[in-house]
């Protein structure tokens, strides 16, 4: 079953264009990597499938009116100022909104997702403390469990693991790997190569506007790609924990 579906999107910002003609289908329990260059246009096509940028083409999610959409797509920018000193438990229960009536109070089903959300992140631990109080990476994994806490059928993560410790950029990748094993769609930008090629089920590569490449790590990571869109060298193989990239050498 398709969840989402972009079909010739397109972004110009002024006379420039940003995205060209890019065009995939999303299917249920894939784990997607969103991979290019800086100014390639991965955040800018993350937020035009949204519907929060003005674009041209189809993106079948932004079709789905605003107030459903929280509903249909779970959301986490780069941004990650927490500007109110609130609880952490707290700030995981706003991922509850879209499921909430106007002033409705938390029902026993948010408060279920709230815990599922801090004990998939490792937070349970955390949930009574000030949430401006913590460190940059604490306050990272908080925002992928406010994320977490909407449970929706897409998860679009805009480089979730920058700035975590390896330890938490393992298990976060993880925890996305698992939800997308479970039935969730997860989409998740990264400069990570290594990650991606370990965790993702399914790469999108993204070069000076244009999707130059989809399919599964081993066969999308290739020298040749490396090389012209990277501009690395890298050391690649198929092992028993499955695939292995390091990159090497800046070319």
């Amino acid at each position: 079953m398709s969840l989402l579906q972009v079909r010739d999107l397109g972004v110009s910002l002024r006379t420039r264009k940003v995205l060209n003609d890019i065009s995939f289908n999303v299917a249920a329990g894939e784990m997607i990597g969103l991979i290019g260059p800086n100014g390639a246009g991965k955040t800018t096509l993350m937020r035009a499938i949204l519907g929060l940028v003005p674009f041209r083409g189809v993106s079948s999610l932004a079709q789905v009116p605003p107030a459903q959409r929280g509903k249909h797509a779970a959301w986490m920018p780069q941004a990650r100022e927490i500007a109110w000193p609130v609880d952490v438990r707290t700030l995981v229960a706003l991922g509850r909104i879209p499921h909430q009536g106007t002033g409705a109070q938390i029902a026993p089903e948010d408060t279920a997702a709230v815990e599922r959300a801090l004990d998939h992140m490792g937070l349970a631990d955390f949930a009574d403390r000030t949430a401006t109080r913590l460190s940059g990476g604490e306050q990272a994994r908080v925002l992928i469990a406010r994320a977490l806490a909407q449970e929706t059928p897409l998860l679009m993560a805009d480089e979730p693991v920058a700035g975590l410790d390896p330890h938490h950029q393992i298990s976060t990748m993880r925890c996305f790997a698992d939800l997308a094993q479970a039935g969730t769609s997860v989409i998740v930008s990264l400069h990570d190569l290594g990650l991606a090629a370990r965790h993702c089920t399914r790469l999108l590569v993204v070069h000076e506007g244009e999707l130059v490449a989809d399919g599964v790590p081993q066969e999308v990571l290739t020298p040749e790609l490396l090389r012209d869109v990277f501009g690395i060298s890298a050391w690649a193989r198929m092992t028993e924990d499955g695939f292995v990239l390091q990159p090497l050498s800046a070319l």
